[in-house]
């Protein structure tokens, strides 16, 4: 794969489809190794979508290509835990692009517009293939955490 430029912006309402696609194909193969096959089929249709309230908050990005091609997401919000806390959302990259910068780029500009709007410390649930990402990003793991998206899942 050839070195490309890549662009961050704030998401609109007009990336939500391709965001949705993104989510849905990120998530379907970079989740494979980590979670049973159960869940995978249970899970990856709630979590694939895009909050469209988040997606227009202006605290979304997405990462693009040369050819305006979003090959990453994600962004933040303000913590309900208190001032000065805010939590990583929705962070995906396009499966084909994963060890390219990518998401490295998308997370630098969720920092620095976190920090810009005061944020003093980000969170973050990762699942579990991404732990050593966000490790390398300067997170630290606090605890493991089970999330239930609906009654059984």
């Amino acid at each position: 794969m050839a070195t490309q430029t890549l662009t961050l912006r704030k998401s609109t309402s007009i990336d939500i489809s391709a965001i949705d696609a993104l989510l849905s194909r990120s998530y379907r193969k970079l989740l494979k190794g980590s979670y049973p096959p159960s869940l995978q089929v249970t899970a990856i249709p709630l979590i694939s979508r895009a909050n469209p309230s988040l997606i227009i908050s202006g605290t979304y990005f997405v990462t693009e290509d040369t050819d305006n091609l979003i090959l990453g997401v994600g962004g933040w919000t303000r913590s309900i835990r208190g001032p000065g806390i805010a939590d990583v959302r929705h962070l995906a990259t396009d499966p084909d692009y994963t060890r390219s910068g990518v998401a490295r780029r998308t997370m630098g500009g969720i920092i620095e517009n976190a920090k810009a709007a005061g944020a003093r410390q980000l969170d973050c649930l990762a699942t579990r293939n991404a732990v050593s990402f966000y490790e390398a990003m300067g997170f630290e793991i606090s605890r493991n955490v089970t999330i239930s998206l609906r009654p059984g899942i």
